[in-house]
């Protein structure tokens, strides 16, 4: 009887633990509230990287070839140097030369390399000074951390297009700046990689012209070596950016800037990371205010949409009014940094036709399509503009505002112009897509796609009208081009392009459309690496941004000179001038964008530009 009690008993446990192991089992085939898969969620690391660090060489035992420690050299600032790679300088060269204009910047790329580890390398720069006691004090040199950051494409690819890269791999490119500063004076170099550093030199509008001579010092814990550079500042000045003639355009979105810092649009805070913001726009002679007169005239397809800077509000009583308080705070505070020659208004064309406005009555926003050729348009566009006309002759802004037409069908496009015509006569219309002969005497500026452009003529008889030309480049053309992994020759080469072809100025989508991750990830789902922005978050530059800004110095070299040998009688003046006219030829039958080669036709375009600087100084100053 025991003995029957006892396994009775053991039945019962027996049986109780396989109830537990089911329910339990159960309980974990089940999904719990907020579940995600590990495999969704990318897997977190220890710390913060500043930049990836997944590359690998493509020659890993050329670093064997490297003597242990501190290697540095100059490295072309056309070129890039790959994180990984040993750079390709067979000697060493611890000497740059450049020639400048007052007023001018220079551009040098130091590289610092080693196979070894190297702790705290750190840099610092003489001031310049001639033999006879002139000095250029080096609060005037900027030194910049190169960063590394990931391209959806590989360097000097021609086949980019307007959709998804079809690599498959991913690419990293040097690109954005980090200020090296009292605060941030030095960094650790990896062994088997290199850093390249950005060193800026503005050169004063007071130097007396004359030969420069200047000294880099570069150490580590252990190490310290040399570079020299000599600047030959020629009689010539360059203007400040403010007075610059080149139109530069380069679409912005304030709102990515509040998104990025993490603050209220519009707060304080907000329009103070906007000034630091704009101050880049400014410092490269920017002309447009990107202003919206609609709530995401686009097809919602950036990381932060553009909003409206103007309210529209239809009121209780059907009546309409506008409020114009965040485009003005907008366009008051580009205009503090210098950007103040024209605002450009987007869009009485927006993507779908749709506008958006405040119902008063219901407290909703409405949306609404109104086609150009609709009557819905003409009536609210009319109430519209006779406003804004009001409001902008108030603020002694409206000879200044351009209303921007994106391109769409040509029934609308002139549909569209024909209503802002019947409002007023006075209105400026900008106007950015392919060229249409239809539409030459009908906008103020025109700015047409590489490529699909007018010829040189155009541009003249439309100069002769007092209209503008300008061009501009986007996800395409593949070549030339401004993206992460464009040859950085391309970017300066669009400035003389701009002066070949009689160009008014050049245009770009966007300054800062910035996508998840633009620190150290240019890539965004839609379009090449790069396309949609400039400049990094936090007012930083980058290579791309002074490859163009060096191109615009150039256009603005060339318009001086010119202007200045039209009143010279010198036969070699007149020469020279031949000479650049023949050359700049060359950059309107450019096909292939070999980077050697339109970096050799820069070049050569450069040394004329100094030439003929000389001669019209009459000092016929000697080089090095």
């Amino acid at each position: 009887m025991l003995l029957c009690t006892k396994s009775i008993d053991m039945w019962k446990i027996v049986f109780a633990w396989c109830t537990l192991l089911i329910i339990c089992s159960g309980a974990v085939g089940q999904l719990d509230k907020g579940n995600i898969a590990l495999s969704a969620v990318p897997a977190p690391i220890q710390h913060y990287l500043q930049e990836y660090t997944f590359d690998k060489p493509t020659n890993p035992s050329a670093w064997l070839t490297q003597k242990p420690g501190l290697h540095i050299a100059f490295g072309s600032p056309d070129e890039l140097y790959f994180r990984t790679e040993v750079p390709a300088i067979k000697n060493e060269s611890a000497l740059w030369e450049a020639t400048a204009w007052k007023g001018e910047r220079l551009n040098m790329q130091v590289l610092i390399w080693s196979r070894d580890t190297l702790q705290q390398v750190r840099m610092s720069v003489s001031d310049l000074k001639t033999e006879n006691g002139q000095s250029i004090s080096n609060n005037n040199i900027r030194l910049n951390l190169v960063r590394y950051v990931v391209s959806n494409y590989p360097y000097g690819a021609k086949d980019a297009t307007c959709g998804e890269s079809t690599y498959k791999n991913l690419y990293l490119m040097p690109d954005r700046f980090e200020p090296l500063t009292v605060f941030n004076d030095r960094f650790e170099l990896p062994g088997r990689t290199i850093r390249p550093v950005w060193v800026s030199v503005d050169v004063p509008a007071s130097t007396t012209p004359g030969i420069y001579r200047g000294t880099i010092v570069i150490g580590s814990e252990k190490e310290s070596a040399n570079l020299y550079f000599t600047i030959k500042v020629q009689e010539q000045q360059l203007p400040p950016p403010h007075e610059w003639k080149h139109r530069l355009d380069i679409w912005q979105n304030p709102w990515v800037v509040a998104e990025v810092n993490h603050v209220v649009p519009w707060s304080a805070e907000h329009k103070m990371l906007l000034k630091k913001h704009l101050q880049l726009y400014a410092e490269a002679g920017g002309t447009y205010i990107t202003t919206y007169a609609v709530h995401s005239p686009w097809s919602d397809n950036s990381y932060m949409i553009e909003g409206g800077m103007i309210d529209w509000i239809k009121r209780s009583d059907g009546k309409w009014k506008f409020t114009y308080k965040i485009f003005d705070e907008y366009v008051e505070l580009a205009m503090s940094v210098g950007i103040d020659k024209a605002i450009t208004l987007y869009t009485p064309v927006p993507w779908g036709f749709r506008f958006r406005y405040l119902d008063e009555k219901s407290g909703n926003y409405v949306i609404e399509s109104w086609a150009p050729s609709s009557i819905e348009f003409k009536t609210m566009w009319n109430i519209f503009l006779t406003d804004l006309k009001k409001h902008l002759q108030q603020k002694h802004w409206f000879e200044k505002t351009y209303l921007g037409i994106n391109e769409n069908a040509m029934d609308e496009t002139l549909a569209a112009i024909r209503v802002i015509r019947e409002n007023s006569k006075e209105w400026k219309i900008t106007y950015a897509g392919d060229w249409h002969p239809e539409l030459e005497n009908l906008l103020d500026d025109y700015c047409f796609l590489y490529g699909k452009e007018a010829d040189v003529e155009v541009v003249k008889r439309r100069q002769m009208k007092g209209f503008t030309t300008t061009y501009y480049v986007c996800c395409n053309p593949p070549v030339p081009n401004n993206f992460l992994f464009s040859p950085r020759i391309e970017g300066r080469w669009l400035g003389w392009y701009t002066s070949a072809h009689g160009y008014s100025g050049f245009l770009r989508w966007a300054y800062d459309a910035w996508p998840a991750d633009p620190v150290r990830d240019a890539r965004h789902t839609f379009w090449p690496a790069g396309d949609c922005f400039l400049v990094y978050p936090g007012g930083a530059s980058c290579i791309r941004f002074e490859k163009l800004r060096e191109g615009i110095v150039d256009f603005e070299k060339i318009r001086i000179l010119k202007d200045k040998a039209a009143h010279s009688t010198d036969k070699t003046v007149k020469q020279l001038v031949k000479l650049l006219d023949e050359h700049l030829f060359v950059f309107l039958s450019e096909k292939d964008f070999d980077s050697k080669k339109i970096t050799d036709d820069v070049m050569k375009g450069k040394r004329i530009v100094e030439q003929l600087s000389d001669q019209l100084a009459g000092k016929g100053m000697r080089g090095f």
